[in-house]
């Protein structure tokens, strides 16, 4: 009995987290996707994804509402405005295009950490309706996350390319 309160707690924690993880993800990628000039296919995914982590939440609140739980708008906030910061230190460098895509990757993967440690938590709490939201949101952080490590050369070269012919590159 103390095992399955012990595992609902640390379910009920790690919602509230993720619902917390995804406000930041939206804080990074808005302030990204409105500033890409020159990297379209890098612009589509990060609106594509955007609109992907604002399902995610709605996903969070509905599996939270369901354990008679809200999310925590002070986490929410804070995480937020980290967020908002980082964006705003990689809009002030160079390479911006460079930086945003290697600090969205490492966020894609600990998203990916975060709902694998959030579902095994599910299903030792006996959350089994919640898996399968939590499951699609994982997907589709895999999905993201694949997506910029396929397509980094790319932007890669965009980015030299740009450099070298002396156009504006950073974005």
């Amino acid at each position: 009995m103390a095992h399955l309160a012990s595992a609902n707690d640390v379910f009920i924690t790690g919602l509230k987290n993720a619902h917390a993880m995804e406000n930041q993800a939206l804080s990074i990628m808005k302030p990204q996707v409105s500033r890409i000039e020159h990297y379209p296919e890098v612009a589509a995914q990060l609106d594509l994804h955007i609109r992907e982590t604002e399902n995610q939440i709605q996903r969070l609140e509905e599996i939270l509402a369901g354990v008679d739980e809200s999310h925590s708008s002070l986490k929410d906030a804070a995480l937020s405005f980290t967020g908002s910061m980082a964006a705003l230190t990689h809009s002030m460098a160079s390479d911006e295009i460079l930086k945003n895509s290697y600090a969205n990757y490492a966020f894609e993967h600990f998203e990916i950490a975060a709902y694998i440690s959030l579902i095994t938590a599910g299903e030792e709490s006996n959350a089994t309706q919640a898996l399968s939201l939590l499951r699609q949101n994982l997907d589709e952080e895999r999905r993201m996350a694949t997506w910029i490590e396929d397509n980094l050369p790319t932007v890669t070269r965009a980015y030299i390319a740009l450099q070298a012919s002396g156009e504006r590159a950073d974005v």
